[in-house]
């Protein structure tokens, strides 16, 4: 298990459902404290040679490389990462370009050429790990024109400068290729068929039909959940909060470039919503008890990967009133494992018992001889809130207009470690037949699990009776 859990009493009985209060506390979100020593001033360096805060013109002539003089990797994550806040990254390449030619005087008739050989192998390193990481930044082809341009002038001094900007570029559309393809599902499943009544039979199947053991479905979900977040690129963190800066004149214009991040908290949406509807489909209560008690084993099989974004869309679902209000189902169910699961996944003190697990998880990946040891997938959700308050605790630029650059060293620790954990190659074979029931299984609506839950166990106070009678005047015609 990523981290050891222990049962704590409690009164058994029925789940407490979830708030969205309590699925975060912003207050409890400040950024956290950097350390300083003796000494240390703003305008010091972080990294080697990288100013804790800076103009950005200083910032992008630190990103630059010279012949003697190549960026620390950190520095160069962390700067384009966050560079986009402040300029559009086809911007940034051009004055990256423009700033290579002007130094190495590379517009000149005749060239240095060791000067140019010891600075060319230093360029099309820093484009190899630009294109890497930040392939999207490469989709237009007025950026491609900018490195052609830069590599073609540098070719001259060494005739394998050509083949190598070659192989970038091919390695770079294969890259982009493989981001356009999206896994399985991804319309099905961002916009699902949600019915106010029961499917047709023609077209509906109970998911323990499908997969009746619960260690498979948490492999298939792990293998879901691991496809998807492949798709997601470190930019996106960065994109999906961009704010006005406050020293440019217009916003920054970027269209588009966060639907995976929306596309995949929009899965773990379908998950919940498909764990109440397999809960209330069945008529006998019965029946009910045992796809609770499934869907339990299989949020404890998540957490022993290390699969918490598929454990907390499994608890969330069976927190959803429909489910929670079934009290004669319930008490049919062994509670005491979904109670430490519960307990394990608790928003109280900012998700600390969460945090305590995903810490463990974290340093078994690193330590890890198997890649079933490496899985990390985080409580997606909550990442984004944590690295949002850590954009909203602290400003982007200091009052005397430089570039926060203390700031932008935590984010980047927070997007790099998840970029780690998502490049984890899935350890189990696909079962094509379950992950294809999951994106496409029909899934009730709000009305239509609220429906189903009534007439599988009475209303019991005035307000059910007139949220039931409503449902039923206005989905299916009667009084």
């Amino acid at each position: 298990m990523p981290s050891g859990g222990t049962d704590i009493p409690r009164e058994a009985g029925m789940p407490r459902t979830l708030t969205a209060s309590d699925m975060v506390t912003p207050g409890s979100l400040s950024p956290p404290p950097i350390d300083s020593t003796e000494g240390e001033q703003a305008g010091q360096p972080l990294l080697d040679g990288a100013p804790s805060s800076a103009s950005l013109e200083t910032l992008i002539q630190h990103l630059v490389p010279t012949a003697d003089y190549y960026p620390e990797k950190a520095y160069i994550f962390t700067f384009l990462l966050s560079s986009r806040l402040f300029i559009e990254p086809r911007e940034l390449l051009a004055r990256v370009c423009h700033l290579c030619i002007e130094q190495q005087q590379l517009d000149k008739p005749v060239l240095d050429k060791a000067r140019v050989r010891k600075f060319g192998a230093k360029l099309l390193q820093l484009l190899a790990e630009w294109t890497e990481t930040f392939p999207r930044d490469f989709e237009e082809e007025s950026t491609i024109g900018h490195l052609t341009d830069v590599v073609g002038r540098i070719s001259p001094c060494d005739e394998t400068y050509g083949n190598r900007m070659h192989q970038l570029l091919q390695t770079l559309h294969q890259k982009l290729a493989s981001l356009g393809q999206g896994p399985e599902g991804l319309v099905g499943a961002d916009k699902p068929i949600s019915y106010r009544t029961k499917p047709p039979a023609s077209i509906h199947r109970e998911l323990l039909g499908v997969c009746s053991d619960p260690y498979t479905l948490a492999q298939q979900l792990t293998h879901v959940e691991l496809e998807r977040l492949r798709h997601i690129g470190p930019e996106e963190f960065v994109q999906a909060f961009v704010n006005k800066d406050p020293l440019a004149g217009t916003k920054p214009r970027f269209n588009d470039k966060t639907n995976n991040v929306e596309a995949y908290v929009k899965w773990f949406n379908r998950l919940c919503y498909l764990v109440a509807t397999e809960i209330c489909m069945p008529a006998k209560k019965k029946q009910r008890a045992q796809v609770i008690e499934f869907f339990i084993d299989v949020a404890r099989e998540c957490f022993n990967i290390g699969n918490f974004n598929s454990l907390m869309a499994i608890i969330s679902g069976m927190n959803m009133s429909p489910v929670s209000r079934l009290k004669k189902t319930w008490a049919k169910v062994k509670t005491a494992k979904f109670f430490i699961l519960e307990h394990q996944m608790d928003p109280t003190g900012n998700f600390c018992n969460y945090r305590t697990a995903l810490r463990g998880a974290a340093h078994r990946s690193l330590t890890a001889h198997s890649s079933r040891e490496k899985i990390v997938i985080p409580f997606f959700s909550l990442l984004i809130k944590d690295i949002y308050f850590l954009n909203e605790g602290c400003a982007n630029r200091l009052p005397n207009g430089h570039v926060n650059f203390e700031k932008f060293l935590e984010l980047a620790k927070q997007v790099g470690e998840f970029i780690t954990w998502k490049q984890v190659e899935c350890p189990f074979e696909q079962d094509p037949s379950i992950t294809h029931y999951l994106y496409t299984a029909p899934i009730f609506s709000e009305d239509g699990l609220y429906l189903a839950s009534y007439e599988s166990e009475s209303p019991e106070n005035q307000t059910e009776k007139e949220r039931w009678k409503s449902l039923r005047s206005s989905i299916l015609g009667k009084t």
